[in-house]
C-alpha cells in the first residue's frame, strides 16, 4: 500500500477537483505470479466516503484517472504494471489518454454492456499500447466479446465457488487472457486457484503461509535471534556482537551492503562488523541489523513481504513520536509482525522466543493496547480498512496528515531498503 499526499488539480473538470482535493488515500494492490514476483498493483482511491473509489462512477473514474496523473504511475506501481479501474463512458471517451499506455491495464467491469462502439474503442486503445482487464467475471455470455479482448480475466473467489470456476476455466481456454484470482487470502485458497489454472493472485495470502507443525527453526536463525536479544541492550557489547553476526556469512554480507547502502547514507565505507557498528552508532546500526535478519527469514518468501516489514517497521518507528512511544521499539514491533509469516510458525510461539517487554508481546498478539495502535493502523492500510484507520486516528488524538507523511516516508524508506537488499 501507498499513500501520497493529496493535491488539488483541475486537469479533467471542477467535479473531479472537488472530489480529488477531499482524497485521503491512494493504496496499491499487489497482484503476484506463479513465481510469487509482483507482477502488478491494482491502484485504489478513498475519500472518506466509500470503502473504495473504484470504477463505479464516471466521477470516481474521472478522480481516479486525475489522481493516477498527479501521483504518478511509475511511483505508485514501482515501474510495473497499474491496473486502473474504468467504466465504459472513460474508454470511450478517450479519457485514459491521460496514462502512460505501456504501463496501464484498463479494468473494466465484466458488467459492462459490450457495444460495438465500445469494443471498437478497445481494440483501439490495445493498438496503442494499453492492456485490458476485465474485472468481476462470472461468465455471462454478453461478456463473451469483451473476454475475447481482454488481456487479463480477473475472477473473484468469494463471489464464485470452486465447482463454477472450473467450469469458467474451461470456457476460458480458447482465450489468450491471462486468468487472475482475486481475493485470495489463504494459502488453501492460492493454492487450489493455482491447481485450477490460475496464473495471477490479488489477495494477501502470501503473509499467511501455513504454520508447519513441529517446526524448528534453523540453527542461524536462532543465532539471529540471539542477536535481536542482544541488541535490546544499552550499551550493546560491541565484541560479543561482532562474533554473533560473523557466525552467519550470509547475516554479515546483507549487514555491511546495508551499512555501505544509501539506506544508512555513510560517507565512508566500511568493512567489517566491529567497524560499522562503531560508525554508525548503537541506535543505526539496531534498525540496519534488523533490516539484514529480516532479509534473511524472508528468503523463502515472496519479496513482496520484505517490502511489508520494511515499510511497518519504518513507519511504526517515524510515526512512535506522534504518539508518545518508544520508536526503537515500534520499529522492532513493525518489522517482527511479519516474522511468523516468513518462519512459517504461530506468532504466540515466536514472541515466546523474543526477549521483548510484555507490552510488545501483547502488541504482536494483536491486544488492543497503545503500542499497538500503529501497527494496528497499518495493518487496517494493506487490507484497504480504511474506515478503521481513521477511527485509530481519531481514538488516539493523532493528526491524519502527519500520520500519512509518516507512511509515504516509510514507503519511499522501504523501496531504497529493497534496493540496497538486491
Amino acid at each position: 500500500m501507498v499513500y501520497m499526499a493529496t493535491r488539488p488539480t483541475a486537469k479533467i473538470d471542477d467535479s473531479a477537483q472537488k472530489q480529488t482535493s477531499e482524497l485521503r488515500y491512494v493504496a496499491r494492490q499487489p497482484i503476484l505470479d506463479l513465481h510469487s514476483r509482483v507482477h502488478g498493483y491494482e491502484l485504489l482511491f478513498w475519500n472518506g466516503r466509500k470503502p473504495f473509489v473504484r470504477a463505479d462512477s464516471d466521477l470516481a473514474t474521472r478522480t481516479m484517472l486525475d489522481n493516477s496523473v498527479v501521483f504518478g504511475l511509475e511511483e505508485l506501481a514501482r515501474g510495473l504494471p497499474a491496473f486502473v479501474n474504468c467504466t465504459a463512458e472513460s474508454l470511450t471517451e478517450e479519457w485514459v489518454k491521460v496514462l502512460p499506455p505501456d504501463m496501464t491495464v484498463l479494468e473494466l467491469s465484466s458488467s459492462a454492456e459490450p457495444t460495438p462502439y465500445l469494443l471498437a474503442v478497445c481494440r483501439k486503445l490495445k493498438a496503442s499500447g494499453f492492456r485490458l482487464a476485465l474485472a468481476d467475471f462470472t461468465g455471462r455470455l454478453e461478456s463473451g466479446p469483451l473476454a475475447n479482448l481482454a488481456d487479463y480475466i480477473k475472477v473473484d473467489i468469494a463471489k464464485v465457488d470452486a465447482a463454477k470456476r472450473r467450469n469458467l476455466l474451461d470456457w476460458l481456454g480458447g482465450t489468450p487472457a491471462c486468468l487472475v484470482a482475486q481475493n485470495v487470502e489463504t494459502q488453501k485458497q492460492y493454492e487450489q486457484t493455482r491447481k485450477e489454472g490460475f496464473e495471477l493472485f490479488q489477495g494477501y495470502y502470501f503473509c499467511r503461509p501455513e504454520p508447519l507443525q513441529s517446526h524448528k527453526i534453523p540453527g542461524n536463525r536462532l543465532v539471529h535471534l540471539e542477536i535481536m536479544e542482544d541488541l535490546q541492550n544499552a550499551p550493546v557489547d560491541l565484541q560479543r556482537m561482532s562474533q554473533l553476526v560473523m557466525c552467519d556469512a550470509s547475516l554479515t554480507y546483507r549487514l555491511l551492503r546495508l551499512v555501505n547502502s544509501p539506506v544508512c547514507a555513510m560517507r565512508q565505507e566500511v568493512t567489517s562488523i566491529q567497524s560499522a557498528l562503531m560508525l554508525v552508532g548503537e541506535s543505526a546500526f539496531r534498525r540496519i541489523a534488523m533490516l539484514a535478519i529480516a532479509s534473511d527469514f524472508s528468503i523463502d518468501q515472496p519479496p513482496e513481504i520484505l517490502r511489508m516489514a520494511f515499510e511497518r517497521g519504518h513507519f511504526c518507528e517515524l510515526a512512535a513520536n506522534l504518539c508518545g512511544l518508544n520508536p526503537s521499539e515500534q520499529y522492532l514491533i513493525g518489522m517482527v509482525s511479519l516474522f511468523p509469516a516468513m518462519l512459517r510458525i504461530l506468532p504466540e510461539d515466536l514472541v515466546r522466543l523474543l526477549p521483548l517487554r510484555e507490552k510488545a508481546r501483547d502488541a504482536l498478539l494483536d491486544k488492543e493496547i497503545p503500542e499497538g495502535i500503529l501497527l494496528r493502523w497499518i495493518v487496517c492500510q494493506e487490507y484497504g480498512n480504511w474506515a478503521e484507520c481513521d477511527e485509530i486516528v481519531r481514538s488516539n488524538g493523532l493528526h491524519h496528515d502527519q500520520v500519512m507523511r509518516c507512511h509515504a516516508d516509510a514507503v519511499k524508506w522501504a523501496e531504497e531498503a529493497l534496493k540496497s537488499n538486491a
